[in-house]
Parts: structure tokens; C-alpha cells; sequence
């Protein structure tokens, strides 16, 4: 039996165990206000009600342009300990506060999405019609007609049956891994899962700290025993794979690497599901709306979408906006909303985030060119760099926090935001700049950038491997 039947039967056998202990719980979308007579109307919107262009605008600037006060600009430089209460302006004083304007290359809005027109719109109107919405969690009242409508826009980006909307990506991960356990928990002989009745996840060593913690919860649980295999270690995995008696195998991945810009071997992964009939789930926080030729992520630019059973996302990212989902079956949606405690126990999305993600899923899907330029950019990095990397995301490892750090302030010196990353985001000794590309960045800025990075980091010193771009301050 093929591993998409295995898992929907037992998936099925823990949903009739939890509707006949009454423990399965529903989604009920609620109207808001005269919106129900409004959809009666008009009609439910669609995609061209939503304005969209055909190059950059000014506005697409403001997403990776930022500035600071003068005062946290110099405690930056002396690396001096800040709790972000840097004070702008005492009320009656005639002091005028000092900025600096910085170019920003460390966030992840990779298409400039936060600040389109259509989405800031979207924000506003739903804001001033229902305000926050209710403010409860999905299962309660706080899941209406925008959540809804979010979801189907979702699945329908991924090429799922259907999608659940989660208050953040982290929370995402942290409902599935629960859920699978409770599945070894609802399937067991007895009070607690047999070895052979738990679930054997196989977790990526660099994979998010939100699948980790997932893990180790359902782990604590006694419902799934956990194995990591090295990054993106084919041979290492089939190994542990081959090794591993337990029926009920999973395979979670980190699509693409938010802090070494790699990509999971998909084809591999799916040539392993086939043959040892596992569950295949990636976590595409970093490739959606990024890969793909309609934006679909990681699973669409390698044609593998098929084979990949729950997609994890983020709308915090890519789209601009705020929350994160999981894409899956109509099951594994009823499963997950029953038992993720990370879900049940949060409050929903606010309303005017879920009306405007809605419109940043339209808008990237329709502005072909955002992605185009992204990766224009990937290319024109390569060029002036003479490194080779493989997406959006740029890992120059320098080793010691005193390297990163002082790299970080000279960069802030030439007028760019790009932050030091160190443990326990990064293991020791592998402290990093993490450069982050976005379409709205233009040709000019990556030669300043560049030119400033080469003032201090030898390009024809950097080692490109499969992993990283190790660099020699």
C-alpha cells in the first residue's frame, strides 16, 4: 500500500476514535456585521478587484528602507546592551532627534509585499468595517469568512484539498507534531503507545527551532520516538530509514534553509517516501511565494508537489503580513484542529491580517515580475561576487561573534541593516552575516552593498560548498 493510503487509513482510524469519544471539534466561519447581505450581494471579490502593477514603485522602496535614532545608532557601534527604550522625543523639549536612514538586507520580505497598495488597502477596510474581529480562539468565535477565505486561497497556491490558518509559523509546526503523536496515542492497544505503535519522525540537524520544539513536546508525550539525520544527508537517512522498524515513519524538512540559503534534496526526499512509505513534510516558511512558477514554493519549483503530503507556510515572510498554515487533506485539517494544542489554545488571526494576506496571496500571484526580479538579483549577487549561491538567502559565515559583530557594525557604518547572527540561532564558532535579497532591492543597492562588503570580506576567499559560504574576515 502506497504511503499516502497507509497514513489516510490511520488518520482516518484517529478521527472515528475521536468522534466517538466526542473529541472532535469543528470550524464554523462567522459573518461580521452586515457583511453576510454584502457577499449577497456582490459576490464574493475576486482577483481583479485587486490592484496590481507591472514594475516597481516608490512605495515598494519603504519595505527595505528603515532608519534609526542617533542615539541607538552609536550604542549599536559601542555594542552597547539595549532594551529597545531609546528615547526619540521627551515631550516639551525643543531637542530635535537625529536619524539615520539604513538600506535594509536582513528581513524576509522577499517581494515587498508589506508595502503594496492592495494589501495596505485590504488592512484598512476590514479594519474600519469589523475592527479586530472577535477576539477569541477558531474553535470559539474568533474564525469568520476572511479566515476562510485565506485558507481556500492557500490551498488553492499549494495544490492541497484544503489548509488551516494558524496564528504564526512556529505554532503551525507545533500543532502538527502534536497531532502526529496523538495519533500513535489514539491507535494504541493500550493507555500508552507501544514502540512499534509510535510515530519514528526523521527530523533534518538543521531544520527550524519551531519543528525541534514540536518534536521534542510530542516526544515528552511518549507518543513518537525522534531520530535527526545530517543536513541534507541522503545516504545518512536512508540508512536510519532502513534501520528503523516502526511502521508509522515521517520525514520533516526545512524546505529551504533560513540561515545557509540551501534547498532540501526534494527529489531525494520523494524517491525515499515511495520506497519506505513515509509521510513527507516540509516547512516552506523561506520558498513560498519565492519558488515556483505561480509561487506555489519549493515543492512546485521541483514538480513534486504531489508527493509532498502537508506543506507548512508562513505569511510573514514572503506575503508581508503575519500568521502562518498548514496545507494539507480535509482529514489531516480535522485531525490537526482537534489536537493541536498550539492551535486550540491561541487566539485567531486578526481580522484586517487575514484581508490582507488574502490580497498579498492575489497580488503574488498576478505580479509575476516580483519574482523575477528576486532572483535577478540572486544572479547579479553571483556576478559581482564571483560566489555561487543558490536563493535568496546569503549565509557568509565569519566564525567568532566578535568577527560577526564587528562586521555587522561596519556594514551599519556604510548605511546597510544586516544583523549578526549568533547562538544559539547558529552554532558556535559559525557566527554569520545573513544577507536577505528582496525584489525591491535594485541592481545599485547590491553594488553598494558589494563594494562594501569587499572591504573587508576577500571574496575569492570564500569557499562555496553545499552547505555554506564560509568566509575569511
Amino acid at each position: 500500500m502506497e504511503a499516502s493510503s497507509l497514513w489516510d487509513k490511520w488518520v482516518g482510524e484517529a478521527l472515528s476514535k475521536l468522534q466517538s469519544s466526542k473529541l472532535l471539534r469543528s470550524l464554523r466561519p462567522l459573518y461580521l456585521s452586515n457583511q453576510q447581505q454584502e457577499i449577497t450581494n456582490a459576490g464574493i471579490s475576486s482577483e481583479e478587484d485587486y490592484e496590481v502593477f507591472d514594475g516597481m514603485q516608490q512605495w515598494d522602496r519603504s519595505s527595505v528602507k528603515v532608519s534609526i535614532s542617533e542615539s541607538t545608532y552609536r550604542k549599536w557601534l559601542l555594542e552597547i546592551p539595549s532594551s529597545g527604550d531609546d528615547i526619540v522625543h521627551e515631550e516639551g523639549s525643543s531637542h530635535q532627534q537625529q536619524f539615520k536612514q539604513l538600506l535594509l538586507f536582513s528581513g524576509n520580505d522577499y517581494l515587498g509585499l508589506s508595502s503594496h497598495p492592495a494589501v495596505r488597502k485590504a488592512a484598512a477596510k476590514a479594519a474600519l468595517e469589523y475592527g479586530m474581529g472577535p477576539r477569541g480562539s477558531p474553535l470559539i468565535c474568533g474564525y469568520t469568512y476572511h479566515h476562510r477565505l485565506l485558507e481556500s486561497s492557500l490551498a488553492s497556491l499549494k495544490n492541497k484539498e484544503d489548509c488551516l490558518l494558524c496564528p504564526t509559523g512556529f505554532s503551525a509546526n507545533m500543532a502538527l507534531m502534536v497531532a502526529l503523536g496523538n495519533i500513535a496515542s489514539l491507535l494504541a492497544t493500550g493507555n500508552k503507545p507501544l514502540k512499534d505503535e509510535k510515530i519514528a519522525i526523521f527530523s533534518d540537524e538543521l531544520n527550524h527551532a519551531s519543528i525541534i520544539d514540536g518534536i521534542r513536546l510530542a516526544e515528552r508525550q511518549q507518543s513518537v520516538e525522534y531520530f535527526v539525520y545530517k543536513h541534507c544527508d541522503m545516504s545518512h537517512l536512508s540508512e536510519l530509514l532502513s534501520s528503523c522498524k516502526m511502521k508509522k515513519k515521517v520525514v520533516v524538512t526545512d524546505s529551504l534553509f533560513s540561515m545557509d540559503g540551501d534547498f532540501a534534496p526534494m527529489l531525494e526526499l520523494v524517491e525515499l517516501r515511495r520506497k519506505h512509505n513515509l509521510l513527507l513534510v516540509i516547512d516552506d516558511a523561506h520558498g513560498t511565494f519565492v519558488c515556483g512558477k505561480s509561487g506555489g514554493g519549493v515543492a512546485e519549483e521541483f514538480d513534486c508537489e504531489r508527493d509532498v503530503d502537508i506543506c507548512i507556510g508562513t505569511l510573514s515572510k514572503a506575503a508581508g503580513c503575519h500568521g502562518g498554515f498548514i496545507a494539507c487533506s480535509k482529514r489531516w485539517k480535522q485531525l490537526i484542529q482537534s489536537r493541536g494544542r498550539s492551535f486550540i489554545f491561541s487566539t485567531a488571526t486578526p481580522v484586517p491580517i487575514a484581508a490582507a494576506a488574502h490580497a498579498a496571496v492575489i497580488v503574488a500571484k498576478r505580479e509575476t515580475w516580483r519574482r523575477r526580479e528576486l532572483w535577478n538579483r540572486v544572479q547579479e549577487f553571483r556576478a559581482l561576487t564571483g560566489t555561487t549561491i543558490s536563493s535568496p538567502i546569503i549565509s557568509l559565515i565569519v566564525g567568532s561573534e566578535e568577527k560577526a559583530l564587528k562586521a555587522s557594525r561596519q556594514l551599519l557604518k556604510s548605511g546597510f541593516h544586516v544583523t549578526a547572527i549568533r547562538p544559539p540561532t547558529v552554532p558556535p564558532n559559525s557566527c554569520r552575516l545573513r544577507i536577505a535579497l528582496s525584489a525591491a532591492h535594485t541592481t545599485d543597492d547590491l553594488k553598494k552593498l558589494t563594494s562594501a562588503l569587499s572591504s573587508y570580506i576577500k571574496f575569492q576567499d570564500i569557499e562555496s560548498t553545499s552547505l555554506n559560504i564560509h568566509s575569511k574576515l
